[in-house]
């Protein structure tokens, strides 16, 4: 349940595991396995590699395109470039006016996307299967044809700014993930410097270094298309011919290679680094490790996941669960030409940082001198075994894995080879690769503290290498063609027919209902279980008690304890979560298809007997009150919070889920106990089973595990009026003078999900804040580049729920960003919908549902929301045909009853002093409260005596 810093964080820094594929080892659970990816390659004449991976079971196709171009070709001066361009190369061509882009993929039902690393730059898009040249056509465009002009250029270096402000300056450890260690993980490789830049070398940029980078790297002899779904192998050879054959290879072509290598390091060293808005130490370490395709690579996939993966690892069990510490990682980070290890703790509060570090290395030292048991090694092999599975479950995913892997080692077998690798690895490849790579001596220690930004604190010794300076663009830049004379993309060609799954319902004797569907082949299956006693159960004193409750049920039951249960589930390649919503908790559970059965009594045993041993739940709840400190201090975090409690005030659905301070101190393990004995009751579960398993083996599994299930008492009474009545209409201003960046909130009371005006305002809000082609992205970022992104939802809810609009910026504008939020928000309700754009938003929520059921996981979730909001699954089937009887009177009717800027509430969580007197002019009655010390515990914030 803690929101880690560094949970999250070590997902951010590990950045892309390598991908993964395989024979089974013996050392493996009987029968785990991944199917190898099956795809055909060819080869055009201008360099341009293809590789088709077909799937007839999906309405979808992704399209891809991997230039082997990122962040460590970055010139001189100009760290962040690789990443400034893929924001630069989709905005415009000689066809494709301003992000026409996003208009040919949303408002078809898709969705695109780009992403920059170390070694590749994607840009990619899944669509309806029928929109495969439009998408070819696309990419052509950009790489062709690409308008690089001032507009864009200074446009999307504005967007990456902010976006560097939200991913790096807001958040609590985001210089950490971002600055802090790839500087002293590195000496001399370019990967040394930060992949998003810095504000100064992004300033310092121009747009003539635009056109040189171009010049000098993109082209189709520097690229690989990917092209997964379903689509016809003959007609996407023709459709690639005519699209890419007559791109020419780069005229004056600069070489990808990156010659330098990292030399040893034999001395070890230390820093502290200082930021303004970290609210826990973090002590560490960081090694040099190999490139990707080393014959290390696969041991240390092994070993980093013995040491830091899930609740069995070594570090958890040294460092978590005996309260030393909030969190530990450890990840293996690599890219072509090297990589580095590293190594961490988010210490407890009370306790010593330097015993922390001495547990931390004690734990490497017994790696590197001990071989690993064979059950840690099993363990370890079906965790990465299960992972590459839950990839390879849908075509986009496989392209993604094979993706990854190629542009690292120019292999496009090298998934494959690498899950092969790891079921090869024995203890003694383990233990070596630990003594080679993890010596002492070769070793950085780090701190993370609070205290004033410093960046020469933890400044890497070695003298920043002087990089490769690019030759100057040449020609004149191209412009977009005058209207008239623009070519069009392509029409739609035939869509291929699929057939949906079947949903098949039954009830159990004991009342359970079970919901079944085969969604795939991949042998990975989902198992999710949904009961009522959400987090509106909660009384306000004890906030959290639901979310404690859900979360703190793997920690032991009536026949395992936690160190048991996360041992087995492990072992099974099996992923469990636990969450309590607002109006219900959900359990889920994700398993191999030969380990669901084992896997499932697992689950069982947590649902039927989680018994919440009293030193568990201690520690849990003090792991919650730090992870808590880490929230606090995160202003996108914050504000979120704070919305709650102000548009729900004292209602049920006012409390906070996690908990605050004071209400998770108070709760014990009785309340934990009467929670789910009054709560979790078969005569009101309900079971759904997905993925790559039959209809009648899901059911009977699901009677098998739960058909038996009875309880004394009676059936839960749902909690009564959750939403309460409308709150005031506040503007409330959360002051934190160390915030690198307001978070901006504007909210109106919505509609419960069973609400004949649904879907009419689902419309009306995917016209407002619906991805990028909602009208608070373009207004917001397109227009004025003043944030990230801005969006906006509401969520589906037995009661009232909220519309939120949301976005973050920089300090000094968001008063700016508020006042669009208010101005969108009447222009939704005076201006009448067109036809024609409803019909665009209709494609919009409809693809973005339909990709969502394609994954055993996606289907699971929206079944379990139907499910909760006492609605048939069969809805999930329905979702097109709902949308499609709104009409556009509906839309407007709703929007603007419900979405008025009158009713709109307001929170800004930042540094208040750069915004405040421009906020007064717009809301004369803000309210100002201190972010320190504040109390999220009543709609008052505890300042009224």
């Amino acid at each position: 349940m803690l929101k880690s810093a560094l949970a999250v964080g070590a997902a951010a820094l590990a950045f892309a595991t390598p991908a993964l594929a395989q024979d089974a080892a013996s050392d493996l659970e009987p029968g785990l396995s991944a199917p190898e990816i099956e795809f055909t390659q060819w080869t055009l004449d201008n360099g341009l590699r293809v590789i088709a991976i077909p799937d007839d079971g999906t309405a979808t196709v992704t399209t891809s395109l991997w230039y082997e171009v990122g962040s460590k070709h970055d010139p001189e001066g100009r760290s962040g470039f690789a990443h400034l361009f893929e924001h630069i190369l989709s905005r415009k061509t000689e066809n494709m006016p301003y992000n026409m882009i996003y208009g040919l993929t949303a408002d078809v039902g898709g969705t695109r996307n780009a992403s920059t690393g170390s070694d590749r730059t994607n840009y990619y898009e899944t669509v309806p299967a029928e929109y495969l040249e439009t998408m070819l056509w696309t990419h052509r465009e950009r790489m062709f044809k690409p308008v690089i002009d001032q507009e864009v250029f200074d446009s999307e270096r504005g967007v990456v700014k902010e976006e560097l402000r939200q991913r790096v300056l807001a958040p609590p450890y985001g210089r950490l993930q971002r600055f802090v260690i790839a500087e002293n993980a590195y000496d001399v490789l370019p990967q040394r410097r930060p992949g998003i830049g810095s504000i100064e070398e992004l300033d310092s940029a121009t747009l003539d270094d635009a056109r040189a980078f171009h010049q000098a790297f993109y082209g189709p002899d520097t690229a690989t298309l990917i092209v997964a779904g379903n689509f016809d192998m003959a007609n996407l050879r023709a459709l690639v011919d005519a699209y890419f054959g007559d791109i020419p290879r780069r005229a004056d072509p600069v070489d990808l290679t990156i010659t330098a290598r990292e030399p040893e390091r034999t001395e070890p060293r230390s820093f502290v680094a200082t930021a303004p808005n970290v609210p826990l130490p973090v002590a560490g370490s960081i090694w040099k490790a190999p490139g990707s395709g080393s014959e290390d690579s696969a041991a240390l996939d092994v070993l980093t996941a013995i040491m830091a993966r899930g609740q069995s690892s070594r570090l958890y069990d040294a460092l978590v669960r005996t309260g030393k510490a909030v969190d530990s990682a450890m990840f293996y980070s690599e890219s072509e030409e090297g990589g580095y290890v590293a190594s961490f703790a988010v210490t407890n509060p009370t306790a010593d940082a330097d015993e922390v570090d001495a547990l931390l290395k004690a734990e490497l030292e017994k790696i590197r001198t001990q071989p690993v048991s064979a059950a840690e090694l099993a363990e370890a092999k079906s965790e990465l075994f299960a992972d590459s599975l839950r990839r390879r479950e849908t075509a986009r995913g496989r392209a993604f894995e094979l993706g990854e892997a190629l542009v690292s080692t120019g292999n496009p077998r090298a998934a494959d080879d690498r899950l092969a690798a790891i079921a090869a690895v024995t203890p003694e490849d383990v233990q070596r690769a630990a003594a080679k790579w993890l010596a002492s001596n070769a070793r950085v220690d780090m701190r993370y503290v609070a205290g004033e930004e410093n960046p020469e604190a933890y400044a890497n010794p070695v003298p920043m290498p002087t990089f490769r300076s690019l030759p100057a663009a040449t020609g004149e830049p191209l412009s977009v063609l005058p209207e008239g004379e623009r070519q069009q993309p392509p029409a739609a060609g035939a869509r291929p027919t699929v057939v949906a799954p079947e949903i098949v319902e039954q009830t159990l004797s004991n009342g359970i209902d079970v919901v079944a569907a085969q969604t795939g082949n991949v042998p990975i299956a989902t198992m999710t279980v949904l009961v009522p006693g959400g987090a509106s159960t909660d009384t306000r004193a004890k906030a959290g008690v639901a979310q404690f409750a859900a979360s703190l049920a793997d920690h032991g039951t009536a026949n395992m304890s936690a160190q048991e249960i996360a041992a087995r589930l492990e072992s099974l390649g099996a992923s469990f979560g636990a969450n309590a919503g607002r109006d219900g908790t959900f359990f889920s559970l994700t398993a191999p298809v030969v380990n669901f059965e084992a896997a499932g009594e697992v689950l069982a045993d947590i649902v039927r007997s989680a018994q919440y041993p009293q030193d568990e739940l201690d520690r849990e709840r003090k792991r919650a009150i730090d992870g808590l400190l880490v929230e606090m201090k995160d202003p996108g975090d914050l504000a979120g919070k704070v919305a709650t409690l102000v548009m729900y005030g004292d209602a049920p659905y006012g409390s906070q889920p996690g908990g605050t301070a004071d209400s998770l101190a108070a709760i014990t393990r009785e309340d934990l106990l009467a929670h789910r004995q009054t709560w979790w009751h078969p005569g009101e579960t309900k079971i759904i089973v997905s993925g790559g398993i039959a209809p009648a083996q899901a059911t009977a599994l699901a009677n098998t595990l739960f058909g038996d299930w009875q309880v004394d008492a009676p059936a839960p009474t749902p909690v009564a009026d959750p939403a309460g009545t409308a709150q005031p209409v506040r503007t409330v201003v959360i002051d934190m003078p160390e915030a690198g960046q307001a978070a901006v909130v504007a909210a109106v009371r919505a509609i419960p999900r069973d609400d004949e005006r649904y879907y009419a305002l689902d419309l009306a809000n995917a016209v407002l804040g619906g991805g990028s082609s909602g009208r608070l992205f373009e207004e917001i970022r397109t227009k004025r580049s003043l944030s990230y992104g801005a969006y906006s939802g509401f969520g589906d809810r037995a009661d009232d729920s909220v519309l939120t609009a949301s976005a973050q910026t920089k300090n000094e504008s968001a008063d700016e960003v508020a006042q669009i939020f208010l101005d969108e928000f009447a222009r939704l309700g005076t201006e009448p919908f067109a036809q024609e754009l409803l019909d665009k938003r209709r494609l919009y929520l409809g693809g973005n549902y339909a990709r969502s059921l394609e994954s055993s996981s996606g289907f699971n979730s929206i079944v379990a929301g139907l499910l909760q909001q006492g609605l048939e699954p069969a809805e999930a089937t329905r979702y097109a045909a709902r949308l499609a009887e709104v009409s556009p009177e509906d839309a407007t009717a709703a929007a603007k009853e419900l979405v008025d800027p009158a009713q709109a509430t307001i929170v800004i969580v930042g540094n208040a002093a750069e915004f405040i007197d421009d906020l007064r002019a717009i809301r004369p009655d803000v309210e100002v409260i201190p972010a320190e010390g504040l109390d999220l515990s009543a709609a008052d914030f505890g300042l009224e005596e």
